[in-house]
């Protein structure tokens, strides 16, 4: 190329050679860098998707199926890869499922990209193009969509169990489906109906049992033993709760300083200053009727001493100790009470009542259950169990997937079909609408359309059926008007999904095409990679 370079004498000033060739380069090394991160997760797509084991520089082990996941913990160095492992993490924020799809999505439009740069047609056009498309596939996927009412819970148990069935714990999934179903229903707030905060359903890890265990729990549940010292109360009826923030010991110096006694009589006197000290405390705690305390951790000085839960347990008062700072505001929510900053403002008003309070055994170490709250805020706690750790890690990360896609429904409040079927169908009416529109972009709409095959594709593939047989047969159903065929992978043939109860919210759908078009066009438009030291 470089041979035929400008011709030594310029005529004018417009005929010099510009050379193309390093926008090309970096152009096509960063597709390829992205397609690789994509086929790193291909293959953990679907129902017989494969898991991956990933081996973190600190010996910590993670077995996972979830795509945000994976590629979270992947050290990604080139840029444009990296790009990919953000979109799973806004596909993550956004739907909470689908970040496996995402991925795989944008892999096959860069792939089809490839060729089309490779024909000569400019990026900003296929970038254009490929917003077109996207737009009018969001458009037929809603058309193809099924509304579906929060009170039908069936249809939402469904699309939890669609989710968790190309988990780890899918033979689990006919117990958390309905599990995170009641979990996101118990905390939907009838004003803001299509606002979930999944900071109100709190995740409790227990080892011990297995994942048949889980359970939701109406009330609170620490992962702490009660304070034992001096054999205070494990169990406390009509409990009145008091979420404390501060300390319940001997004051100490603000700087840091040691105070020399020399007389027996003046250290006396000190241990007994401590002594009324902690016990005017008390008496004002008890004044109020308050018999169960949560005090939180302290970084000062210690929260509480053995002789402030001497006393304490003297005064038949409960504690619970070492309470974590970000867990208060749960707490106070879920209990209706205040936090207490200072033992002056220790008031009867700013109490939680509750039925029962009590310490029970579980697997090997011990949990507090807070039962029967009264004016129970708008939160819920699970219980998650497992044999080792690996299992509840993933447990509670398929568990929130399913919280996720039930929060989509609400928020959104249609269904679409599962397995390929609305791939296809997009496929194919792009396909068709491809060939009404002139020029270049009728070629980019097409190869939109292609790509989009690869879900069934790698569907079919990991399931270990023919993917070239079963995608044929698929097109042919989806001509003929079948909308809702789509690969039954435990069966391995082609049926009507939504009959299979394999349904999956819209939004995760659009917003995974929405989110991977994105991320390619911006790709597309990168032509160079400015290293600055």
């Amino acid at each position: 190329m470089a041979a035929i370079a400008a011709p030594q004498h310029r005529s004018s000033k417009t005929e010099s050679y510009v050379d193309n060739k390093r926008k090309e380069d970096i152009r096509h090394a960063n597709i390829v860098a992205a397609r690789a991160v994509a086929n790193a997760v291909r293959t953990s797509l679907g129902p017989k998707g494969m898991d991956k084991m990933i081996s973190t520089s600190n010996d910590e082990v993670i077995i996972t199926n979830d795509g945000a996941t994976i590629l979270n913990k992947m050290q990604v160095l080139q840029p444009a890869a990296k790009m990919l492992v953000e979109l799973s993490k806004s596909q993550d924020s956004a739907a909470g499922d689908g970040t496996t799809t995402v991925v795989v999505i944008a892999g096959a439009l860069l792939e089809q990209c490839l060729l089309l740069l490779s024909h000569g047609i400019h990026p900003t056009v296929i970038s254009d193009s490929l917003h077109k498309a996207s737009v009018k596939a969001v458009d037929v996927l809603t058309a193809m969509a099924v509304p579906v009412e929060l009170s039908d819970r069936d249809s939402l148990i469904k699309s939890a169990s669609t989710s968790l069935n190309s988990k780890v714990v899918s033979q689990y999934s006919t117990l958390l489906a309905p599990l995170a179903v009641d979990a996101v229903l118990s905390v939907v707030d009838p004003e803001k109906p299509d606002m979930v905060d999944l900071r109100d359903i709190k995740i409790v890890k227990k080892l011990g049992g297995t994942v048949d265990d889980t359970e939701l729990v109406k009330g609170l549940v620490f992962d702490k033993k009660v304070s034992h010292a001096a054999g205070g109360p494990t169990r406390m009826e009509n409990a009145k709760i008091a979420v404390i923030q501060f300390q319940i010991s001997p004051p100490k110096t603000d700087i840091e300083q040691s105070i020399v006694v020399s007389d027996y009589s003046q250290m006396d006197r000190i241990l007994k200053e401590e002594r009324s000290y902690i016990l005017s405390m008390i008496k004002k705690i008890k004044a109020t009727g308050c018999n169960v305390l949560l005090i939180q951790k302290s970084i000062l000085r210690d929260a509480v001493t053995d002789l402030s839960l001497h006393y304490l347990a003297k005064a038949k008062i409960l504690v619970i100790k070492d309470v974590e700072r970000d867990e208060i505001e749960f707490i106070t929510k879920t209990l209706n009470c205040l936090p207490i900053a200072n033992i002056e403002h220790f008031r009867a008003e700013k109490l939680g009542y509750a039925d029962l309070v009590e310490e029970v055994s579980l697997g090997d170490g011990k949990i507090v259950k807070i039962s029967g709250i009264k004016d129970m805020g708008k939160t819920t706690t699970v219980l998650v169990r497992g044999s080792n750790q690996l299992v509840i890690d993933e447990a509670e990360r398929s568990l929130h997937d399913a919280l996720c896609v039930v929060r989509c429904l609400v928020a959104k409040r249609f269904l679409i079909a599962g397995g390929g079927a609305p791939e296809i169908e997009l496929s194919r009416q792009l396909g068709a609408w491809a060939k009404v529109l002139h020029g270049m972009e009728g070629y980019c709409v097409r190869a939109f359309a292609e790509a989009l095959e690869v879900i069934p594709y790698t569907l079919a593939e990991n399931a270990g059926l023919n993917p070239i047989a079963i995608v044929t047969e698929l097109r042919n159903r989806h001509a003929q008007g079948e909308i809702n065929t789509g690969i039954n992978v435990r069966k391995g043939q082609i049926t009507n999904i939504l009959e299979e109860n394999v349904v999956q919210p819209l939004l995760v759908s659009t917003s995974a095409i929405t989110l991977a078009t994105e991320c390619v066009r911006m790709i597309l438009k990168i032509d160079d990679i400015v290293t600055v030291r």
